[in-house]
């Protein structure tokens, strides 16, 4: 069938229909995060001026490479499968575009040759290609990972076996799979001596889409490897505890309220998701004729003033445990301001929240509201 998105005519393989999988797979409900995608690439084209190459490794039909090379990117699409490839050249040629189309194992052409972008969009896990891109990538390494089950701890195991770390299924599981994930993309960066900044970082529907900045150095790559550590989590009162380093000493039982079902996971990437001002100038660059571009521009507005805690809360949920009704967010929000605390809406759903503010703290300064 044929689309439109971002300006661009493509064809695209038809809706899975009576259980057969299309062998080149296009998914509509990503344009938000191609759209952004593109975006991401205009305000990092103003940050780093002489970044000029981008790798679509996963090309499929060639959607997300196309619209690089609309957009001026001296563009390399890679495809293992031979119907992609012939996908990809067709809608290059149908909108006009020169790029560069390998018929290949993206691994092995990421190890042959440089890029300035490597933009990583399999199906399920990025992490057998995350070695071989930061191997090889100049400046920025665009990852999506769409197997938020294991991520989130939901499939435990197949979490620990992907991304070599623990993950677990708690109240704020999006942001688990966001912190695992730059996690194991940390360490694959440190094995080749480079440091990752993530530079704008989300967790939307079914997948995680993060960007990161590389530096090649050794002492960028300990940076990196030193935002990691661990997270202890209480199921029966929600308190929760960080600790830097890869050394994990979780703990026995709660210190808030002495119960023993508490949670280890790690190593996570405690620090930021997401630089405020390049999310800012993202935002700035999304024209009014995507079609995602309010949804784009408010995901944006809500990073930039999202707190660096590294866990969220549900103001629902919370509510629920209490047996309280729930208050309007802003409300909420500026009640626990006025306690003192710092507290932002988190772009993981509409009632999530930040703060630096413990569960009893919460609901000690909001209680009044919501009675």
């Amino acid at each position: 069938m044929r689309v439109t998105e971002g300006g661009i005519e493509l064809e695209v393989p038809g809706e899975q229909t009576e259980g057969i999988e299309e062998s080149v797979f296009y998914n509509p409900r990503q344009e938000l995060n191609r759209d952004l995608t593109i975006a991401t690439l205009r305000a990092y084209r103003e940050r780093e001026e002489r970044a000029e190459t981008y790798l679509d490794a996963m090309t499929a039909s060639g959607i997300r490479g196309v619209r690089a090379a609309a957009d001026g990117w001296d563009v390399t699409c890679c495809d293992v499968e031979a119907d992609a490839i012939d996908l990809a050249r067709k809608n290059l040629e149908r909108n006009g575009l020169e790029a560069t189309v390998e018929h290949r194992n993206v691994n092995a052409l990421m190890h042959d040759s440089t890029f300035d972008v490597i933009d990583l969009d399999p199906y399920g896990t990025p992490m057998p290609f995350a070695d071989a891109a930061f191997a090889n990538c100049r400046d920025l390494v665009c990852v999506t990972a769409t197997d938020t089950a294991p991520l989130c701890g939901a499939h435990f195991n197949s979490g620990v076996r992907s991304y070599s770390a623990v993950p677990r299924n708690t109240d704020y599981h999006a942001e688990m799979g966001v912190r695992i994930l730059l996690s194991a993309l940390a360490r694959s960066g440190g094995r080749f001596d480079v440091g990752v900044e993530p530079l704008l970082t989300h967790a939307t529907s079914h997948y995680v889409r993060t960007y990161l900045e590389l530096e090649h150095k050794a002492t960028s790559a300990d940076a990196a490897i030193g935002e990691l550590g661990y997270l202890s989590h209480c199921e029966d009162c929600l308190y929760r505890e960080t600790s830097q380093g890869l050394i994990a000493d979780p703990l026995e039982t709660c210190p808030h309220c002495e119960g023993e079902r508490v949670l280890a996971a790690g190593p996570i990437w405690l620090g930021p998701v997401r630089d405020r001002a390049f999310v800012a100038a993202v935002r700035e660059e999304v024209p009014d004729s995507f079609e995602t571009a309010e949804t784009a521009r408010e995901l944006c507005r809500t990073l930039e003033a999202e707190l660096d805690e590294p866990t969220h809360y549900d103001q629902h949920k919370l509510c629920r445990n209490w047996g309280l009704p729930a208050n309007a967010m802003e409300d909420f929000l500026e009640d626990l301001r006025a306690a003192g605390f710092s507290a932002s809406r988190a772009h993981y759903g509409g009632t999530t929240f930040k703060t630096n503010a413990s569960v009893d703290e919460i609901r000690e300064a909001t209680e009044d509201g919501l009675v």
